[in-house]
């Protein structure tokens, strides 16, 4: 079996022409090789696989020719490579230093390439410091890091940075496809595409997919191959989805939806996917803009024509409901369901639309019963009167209501004028109380009404909170009681501090005679705090801890005994004088 090496390192650029998306570093650094305008110390900043290390290493060998060299000559006696990750002491920076003091033995200049410069320790960078700012004439030093914002000042502004940007999908997938040429794979444009953003600006990344992929597929490299090999949502799921939106297909939407998650997908995944096929549908709308779909000539084909389907109001609406689901996803308990109600919210943008649209005559829009092959009946409409004969319709009632002379006890109509049935009060000798247990029976009934109506009105707010808010809120609902004379249930409600859990208060009680006064006023506390948090989901869970019930003392003879077993003391001195709890 053959060594197989892989594309990143069989493909390394050999020199600056090769080199995929970084033509403003690349000709910057000609320019400075010809001029003689080239700094001692170079800082290469940026992400990972996006040829920092490989531009140094060319750099390097364009230091030392002359033109003269033959085409393998690499000047590896005069590059000098050192891993910060791995030597990153003192001693090894010093080590470094000792080195810098002997001139090199062929070419003109020795070349120290420091990867990974942000590992280096404090100590080491401050040992650094002076021969970094004033190097030997035959020395230079090329940093490379990944992490800018680590590396001290003092070393920054001893270097010439040059920031590498990540590699953008149309040039990955440009180099990519020269490499496929090369290796003999024929390779779809959507294939390569998918690897380009796969690779998210890192050309190492997107080779080794590359090599991966092929792998798995052969010299034959498929769309669908690389879907399946990469687990990425395919461009055709979202095309999918969308026509099922449009047409107002929920089962067949939520049926797909179910069979993405089978596949091992996250609906979190999906539904911001969909929030970005969105967007790109917004974008082909406009000829301007369509530039900015990242995307091949066949899949921009198949945006241009679903974009057509599509309005731009209902493209709005959808990314909103799809992003604030994104955003509420993670904070879900029921995660599937969210997405669900939100893929159903989208499939009924355009039907409520149709609906408005065509129900002028009709309850049911008419378009629902040709389908079925149903005739409707249409709905008579009353039509408006005019403000005179308003007038006149009042005038003609008040007339009816005018009665006719005293004496003659007539009217102009005959209309019975029913009195109202006079309420007969029964004198009773016995003293009843206006407590009594039926009226607190209706009372409490109707407080449970009450409830029942908040809780069953769906638009009312639902605002989050926090636990430092609800326990403001209570201790304000405490000074309320206080105020009113209640000091009872305040008291009580003072006992435990209530903890949240969703939109659950908390609390623990050490006996069951706490709880029930509580729930026997909880209408009046779940109403106020309700209010002032702005969220009619709020509950009350109460408990029962009977180790609590130690802790406090209610009558004169418990808070004696408790005093006692602080101060012995106390006892000796009730004993000695007789005194009385």
């Amino acid at each position: 079996m053959e060594h197989f090496i892989v594309s990143a390192r069989k493909y390394r650029p050999q020199t600056f022409k090769d080199v995929v998306g970084q033509q403003a570093i690349t000709n910057t650094l000609l320019n400075a090789i010809e001029n003689n305008h080239l700094a001692q110390a170079l800082l290469f900043t940026g992400p990972r696989g996006v040829g920092k290390t490989t531009c140094a290493r060319i750099l390097a060998k364009m230091i030392n020719s002359d033109g003269n060299e033959t085409g393998d000559e690499d000047f590896a006696f005069n590059i000098f490579e050192l891993d910060a990750a791995s030597n990153n002491s003192v001693d090894d920076i010093r080590s470094l230093t000792d080195q810098v003091r002997i001139p090199p033995q062929v070419g003109k200049y020795k070349v120290y390439i420091i990867d990974e410069v942000h590992m280096l320790s404090q100590a080491a960078f401050n040992a650094f410091l002076k021969t970094l700012e004033e190097p030997p004439k035959h020395c230079i030093f090329i940093l490379a890091t990944t992490e800018k914002h680590k590396i001290i000042p003092t070393i920054l502004s001893r270097c010439q940075i040059f920031d590498f940007k990540r590699i953008t999908v149309k040039d990955a997938k440009s180099y990519l496809k020269y490499i496929a040429e090369e290796q003999g794979v024929i390779a779809d444009d959507d294939a390569l595409h998918i690897i380009a953003q796969k690779a998210d600006g890192a050309m190492r990344d997107a080779l080794s997919i590359f090599d991966r992929v092929v792998s798995f597929s052969g010299k034959n490299l498929t769309r669908q191959a690389v879907t399946e090999n990469l687990n990425v949502l395919d461009y055709e799921t979202y095309f999918t989805s969308t026509d099922f939106i449009l047409e107002n297909k929920i089962p067949e939407l939520l049926l797909q939806f179910d069979n993405t998650l089978s596949k091992g997908f996250d609906g979190h995944h999906y539904i911001a996917g969909l929030a970005s096929h969105f967007r790109d549908l917004l974008v082909s709308k406009t000829p301007e803009t369509i530039e900015l779909l990242e995307v091949g000539e066949q899949t921009k084909k198949k945006y241009l024509n679903q974009s057509k389907k599509a309005s731009q109001e209902f493209l709005l609406n959808g990314i909103n409901l799809a992003n604030d689901c994104d955003l509420k996803y993670k904070t879900s308990k029921n995660q599937r369901l969210l997405v669900e109600l939100c893929l159903m919210q989208l499939a009924s943008i355009t039907f409520d639309g149709e609906k408005k649209k065509n129900s002028k005559y009709y309850i049911i829009p008419a378009s629902y019963f040709k389908n079925k092959g149903i005739t409707p009946i249409a709905v008579e409409i009353p039509q408006q009167k005019t403000e005179k004969e308003i007038k006149v319709d009042i005038q003609s009632e008040k007339n009816k209501e005018k009665y006719t002379d005293v004496s003659t006890s007539k009217h102009i109509e005959t209309l019975q004028v029913k009195e109202p049935p006079k309420i007969v009060l029964k004198q009773d000798n016995k003293r009843t109380s206006g407590l009594s247990l039926s009226s607190i029976r209706a009372k409490k009934e109707h407080q449970i009404r009450q409830m029942d109506v908040v809780i069953d009105q769906e638009d009312l707010p639902k605002e989050d909170f926090t636990e430092k808010e609800l326990i403001k809120t209570w201790n304000a609902f405490i000074k309320i009681l206080q105020d009113d004379g209640k000091h009872n249930l305040a008291s009580i409600l003072s006992i435990d501090t209530p903890k949240v859990i969703g939109t659950d208060i908390h609390l623990e009680f050490p006996n069951a005679t706490n709880k029930v006064e509580v729930e026997r006023q909880q209408y009046d506390l779940l109403a106020y705090i309700r209010k002032s948090l702005n969220n009619y989901d709020i509950s009350l869970s109460i408990t029962v801890n009977e180790v609590m019930e130690k802790q406090y003392a209610y009558t004169s003879k418990e808070k004696f005994e408790k005093l006692k077993d602080k101060n012995p003391s106390l006892d000796i001195l009730r004993k000695t004088f007789d005194l009385d709890i």
